[in-house]
């Protein structure tokens, strides 16, 4: 052991006699985590060195799961293109919307920033609203826009939408867009709301003179904890993409166009029930996902 590691495991053990009642009172709270968060982790990792195909014991194959995964599985490398270009639109842009809708309701009168904030808050609960977007963008002169296109005569055939492989995805990453203010939405509101109003007078007298400013110097550095957690979210939340997918494209779409990494692992391990393949592509997500949110971290965290 490093004389850094022991150090801190010497820190940690004072830290924990020092705060006992503390420690007691998380106690509850850490055995919950580690036995539906760590232990399902930790046996998922195990799970995807094997064939199991729930019928049968598994089988320990080593790294054939991998090799299979980055070699051999043309649909999983299609699906991570489609996962990254959809993480990279939807995430900036609807973490960006959070936080501006957030601000422009923060400063209206509490009973219609209420209004307001049920109202934007909804799509993102209403999971039947799918099919509004299928009847919307539906292929045929039945569609909603189809049929004011036709009407218009600015097109003579039907557009599929959700057929042709390269609409499908744009109009995906468009309806995430639109469900997108959801829990990192509220918490910036939170944030809003819990900073001290003196800040902004202290603010004024040295200087500050118009609401940008505030912004960038009291409303930003005041948030940074709502603002990592909302950057946590939203990257787990765009990676994990696949209910909008399946239902508006389908489970494969067409060409594989608006396939992502989530709905390649549910393919393997609820269709073709390969669980410990599915298991390899759930591990990759998460060691993905985990080193993307460590990046965003560390561009947010608290700078002298």
């Amino acid at each position: 052991m490093s004389a850094k590691a022991k150090k801190q495991r010497i820190g940690l053990i004072a830290d924990i006699r020092n705060n006992k009642i503390s420690y007691l009172l998380m106690t509850p709270y850490l055995l919950l985590f580690i036995i539906f968060i760590i232990i399902p982790v930790v046996i998922s990792v195990i799970m995807s060195f094997t064939y199991y195909n729930i019928i049968q014991p598994p089988r320990f194959i080593g790294w054939e799961n991998y090799r299979k995964l980055f070699f051999d599985d043309d649909v999983f490398m299609i699906s991570v293109k489609n996962t990254l270009v959809f993480s990279v639109i939807t995430g900036p842009l609807s973490y960006v919307a959070c936080f501006l809708f957030a601000w422009l309701l923060n400063d209206l009168n509490p009973k219609v920033r209420s209004v307001m904030t049920l109202l934007l808050y909804v799509p993102s609960l209403s999971s039947n609203v799918l099919y509004i977007w299928k009847y919307i963008f539906s292929g045929d002169s039945y569609g909603l826009i189809n049929g004011w296109l036709l009407k218009l005569g600015l097109i003579d055939t039907p557009l599929l939408f959700l057929k042709d492989p390269t609409m499908m995805l744009g109009v995906i990453i468009f309806v995430q867009l639109w469900m997108s203010l959801g829990t990192s939405f509220l918490t910036f509101i939170a944030g809003l709301q819990s900073i001290d109003r003196s800040h902004y007078e202290s603010g004024a007298i040295d200087g500050i003179r118009n609401r940008w400013q505030e912004l960038w110097y009291i409303t930003l550095p005041e948030m940074k904890p709502q603002l990592m957690f909302g950057a946590i979210l939203q990257i787990t939340s765009t990676f994990a993409v696949s209910d909008i997918s399946a239902n508006l494209a389908g489970n494969p779409s067409p060409l594989y166009a608006a396939h992502t990494v989530s709905l390649h692992m549910m393919d393997y391990g609820t269709t073709r029930y390969e669980m410990g393949y599915a298991l390899a592509i759930a591990v990759v997500l998460f060691l993905f996902t985990l080193v993307v949110t460590k990046i965003i971290m560390r561009l947010l965290q608290e700078k002298d």
